[in-house]
């Protein structure tokens, strides 16, 4: 039969391998934890900078569009001042 020292020894060794394999599955745990929560932190901040990229480009594709719309109208009055030009030439040609 073991002695009382023995079994005391032999005891606390399995309760100290079980406490290293619960310890090393719970750092396992906290970094699986750590990379999910570091790779959301990333996923969040990704969502930020495309939110910020899509509101610069809303508001430059917004001032091209009036820009457009300036041109246009710009274009429509010089074309109708050029019509009227020609008008006026053919009117004073014609009476004359």
């Amino acid at each position: 039969m073991p002695a009382r020292t023995d079994r005391l020894m032999s005891a606390a060794v399995r309760a100290a391998k079980q406490a290293k394999q619960l310890a090393t599955a719970a750092v396992r745990e906290a970094d699986r934890l750590l990379q999910e929560a570091k790779k959301r932190a990333e996923t969040i901040e990704r969502r930020r900078h495309l939110k910020k990229r899509l509101m610069q480009t809303a508001r430059v594709m917004k001032s091209a569009g009036k820009a457009a719309v300036v041109a246009a109208v710009a274009a429509g009055v010089a074309a109708a001042r050029a019509e009227m030009s020609d008008r006026k030439k053919l009117l004073k040609g014609g009476k004359r």
